[in-house]
Protein backbone atom coordinates (compact mmCIF):
# COMPACT_ATOMS: atom_id res chain seq x y z
CA UNK A 1 0.00 0.00 0.00
CA UNK A 2 1.24 3.14 -0.92
CA UNK A 3 0.54 5.09 2.68
CA UNK A 4 3.23 2.07 3.95
CA UNK A 5 5.96 3.64 1.93
CA UNK A 6 7.78 6.67 2.90
CA UNK A 7 6.49 8.12 0.19
CA UNK A 8 2.88 8.02 1.23
CA UNK A 9 3.56 10.40 4.26
CA UNK A 10 4.23 13.08 1.66
CA UNK A 11 1.04 11.64 -0.40
CA UNK A 12 -0.77 12.47 2.79
CA UNK A 13 0.64 16.20 2.88
CA UNK A 14 0.58 17.28 -0.69
CA UNK A 15 -2.32 18.75 -2.79
CA UNK A 16 -5.55 17.38 -2.90
CA UNK A 17 -4.98 16.68 -6.42
CA UNK A 18 -1.95 14.64 -5.95
CA UNK A 19 -3.95 12.92 -2.98
CA UNK A 20 -6.86 12.13 -5.45
CA UNK A 21 -4.21 10.89 -7.41
CA UNK A 22 -4.09 7.97 -5.23
CA UNK A 23 -6.06 7.94 -3.15
CA UNK A 24 -10.08 7.53 -4.54
CA UNK A 25 -11.85 9.33 -1.18
CA UNK A 26 -10.82 10.61 2.12
CA UNK A 27 -12.03 7.94 3.55
CA UNK A 28 -9.23 6.00 1.66
CA UNK A 29 -6.62 8.59 3.38
CA UNK A 30 -7.55 7.86 6.81
CA UNK A 31 -7.67 3.61 6.38
CA UNK A 32 -4.33 4.58 5.10
CA UNK A 33 -3.12 6.99 7.64
CA UNK A 34 -4.58 4.50 10.32
CA UNK A 35 -3.05 1.28 8.58
CA UNK A 36 0.54 3.06 9.18
CA UNK A 37 -0.93 3.50 12.78
CA UNK A 38 -1.74 0.03 13.47
CA UNK A 39 2.20 -1.21 12.10
CA UNK A 40 3.75 1.46 14.81
CA UNK A 41 1.59 0.00 17.41
CA UNK A 42 2.56 -3.73 16.44
CA UNK A 43 6.32 -2.62 16.11
CA UNK A 44 6.12 -1.08 19.44
CA UNK A 45 4.26 -4.56 21.06
CA UNK A 46 7.34 -6.52 19.18
CA UNK A 47 9.58 -3.71 20.96
CA UNK A 48 7.97 -4.71 24.42
CA UNK A 49 8.14 -7.97 23.89
CA UNK A 50 12.01 -7.83 23.45
CA UNK A 51 13.01 -5.87 25.72
CA UNK A 52 10.56 -7.39 28.55
CA UNK A 53 13.23 -10.36 29.34
CA UNK A 54 12.29 -12.88 31.44
CA UNK A 55 9.87 -15.92 30.94
CA UNK A 56 7.83 -16.01 28.33
CA UNK A 57 4.74 -15.14 30.85
CA UNK A 58 6.58 -12.17 31.50
CA UNK A 59 7.05 -10.81 28.05
CA UNK A 60 3.59 -11.76 27.50
CA UNK A 61 2.30 -9.43 30.43
CA UNK A 62 4.02 -6.72 29.06
CA UNK A 63 2.82 -6.95 25.64
CA UNK A 64 -0.83 -7.03 27.09
CA UNK A 65 -0.23 -4.04 29.49
CA UNK A 66 1.41 -1.91 26.88
CA UNK A 67 -1.52 -3.00 24.07
CA UNK A 68 -4.24 -2.21 27.39
CA UNK A 69 -2.85 1.10 27.79
CA UNK A 70 -2.76 1.99 24.05
CA UNK A 71 -6.19 0.95 24.34
CA UNK A 72 -7.04 3.30 27.21
CA UNK A 73 -5.62 5.89 25.78
CA UNK A 74 -7.18 5.19 22.50
CA UNK A 75 -9.79 8.15 21.18
CA UNK A 76 -13.49 6.14 21.61
CA UNK A 77 -16.89 6.69 20.68
CA UNK A 78 -16.04 9.29 17.86
CA UNK A 79 -17.08 9.85 14.19
CA UNK A 80 -13.12 9.57 13.19
CA UNK A 81 -12.99 6.47 15.30
CA UNK A 82 -15.84 4.60 13.40
CA UNK A 83 -14.93 5.60 10.60
CA UNK A 84 -10.70 4.41 10.73
CA UNK A 85 -12.26 1.02 12.72
CA UNK A 86 -13.75 -0.44 9.68
CA UNK A 87 -12.68 -1.94 6.91
CA UNK A 88 -10.18 -4.90 5.08
CA UNK A 89 -6.92 -3.04 6.73
CA UNK A 90 -8.81 -4.08 10.52
CA UNK A 91 -9.54 -7.05 9.85
CA UNK A 92 -5.66 -7.86 8.84
CA UNK A 93 -4.51 -6.02 11.43
CA UNK A 94 -6.67 -7.65 14.23
CA UNK A 95 -4.96 -11.22 12.52
CA UNK A 96 -1.50 -9.87 12.94
CA UNK A 97 -2.19 -8.82 16.26
CA UNK A 98 -3.69 -12.06 17.34
CA UNK A 99 -1.17 -13.83 15.69
CA UNK A 100 1.40 -11.96 17.72
CA UNK A 101 -0.43 -12.62 21.31
CA UNK A 102 -1.42 -16.43 20.26
CA UNK A 103 2.39 -16.85 19.89
CA UNK A 104 3.29 -15.47 22.98
CA UNK A 105 0.73 -17.22 24.81
CA UNK A 106 1.69 -20.72 23.10
CA UNK A 107 5.37 -19.70 24.08
CA UNK A 108 4.33 -20.10 27.52
CA UNK A 109 1.85 -22.53 27.93
CA UNK A 110 4.65 -24.80 26.38
CA UNK A 111 7.09 -23.45 29.44
CA UNK A 112 4.39 -24.58 31.44
CA UNK A 113 3.56 -20.66 32.89
CA UNK A 114 -0.10 -20.78 31.32
CA UNK A 115 -3.17 -23.21 30.66
CA UNK A 116 -2.84 -26.05 27.60
CA UNK A 117 -6.61 -26.92 27.64
CA UNK A 118 -7.13 -24.26 25.63
CA UNK A 119 -5.61 -23.11 21.43
CA UNK A 120 -3.45 -20.08 21.98
CA UNK A 121 -5.43 -18.22 19.27
CA UNK A 122 -8.90 -18.75 21.77
CA UNK A 123 -6.70 -17.35 23.99
CA UNK A 124 -5.00 -14.79 22.29
CA UNK A 125 -9.03 -14.01 21.61
CA UNK A 126 -10.08 -13.71 25.25
CA UNK A 127 -6.99 -11.24 26.16
CA UNK A 128 -7.60 -8.99 23.29
CA UNK A 129 -11.88 -8.85 23.69
CA UNK A 130 -11.34 -8.49 27.64
CA UNK A 131 -8.67 -5.80 27.33
CA UNK A 132 -11.13 -3.12 24.81
CA UNK A 133 -12.74 -2.71 28.16
CA UNK A 134 -9.41 -0.22 29.06
CA UNK A 135 -10.74 2.05 26.74
CA UNK A 136 -13.92 2.59 29.44
CA UNK A 137 -11.73 2.46 32.75
CA UNK A 138 -10.90 6.09 33.90
CA UNK A 139 -7.35 5.46 35.50
CA UNK A 140 -3.80 3.38 34.47
CA UNK A 141 -5.08 1.77 37.93
CA UNK A 142 -7.95 0.20 37.16
CA UNK A 143 -6.25 -0.19 33.41
CA UNK A 144 -3.58 -2.74 35.28
CA UNK A 145 -6.13 -4.40 37.68
CA UNK A 146 -7.41 -5.49 34.28
CA UNK A 147 -4.78 -6.60 32.79
CA UNK A 148 -3.94 -9.17 35.87
CA UNK A 149 -7.43 -10.21 36.16
CA UNK A 150 -6.71 -11.13 32.51
CA UNK A 151 -3.88 -12.54 33.49
CA UNK A 152 -5.28 -14.68 35.78
CA UNK A 153 -7.45 -16.17 33.07
CA UNK A 154 -4.57 -17.73 31.49
CA UNK A 155 -3.07 -19.69 34.12
CA UNK A 156 -3.88 -23.50 34.25
CA UNK A 157 -6.68 -24.40 37.03
CA UNK A 158 -5.16 -25.59 40.40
Amino acid sequence: MLASSPSGGRVCRSSPGVRYKYFPDVESILAAWHDRHVTRHLEYLAKVRDQAGGSAGERLEAVLTAYAQITHERPQGTELAAVVHRGEHIARAEQQLLGFVGDLIAEAARAGELRNDAEPGELASYCLHALTAAGSLTSAAAVRRLVIVTMAGLRAPH
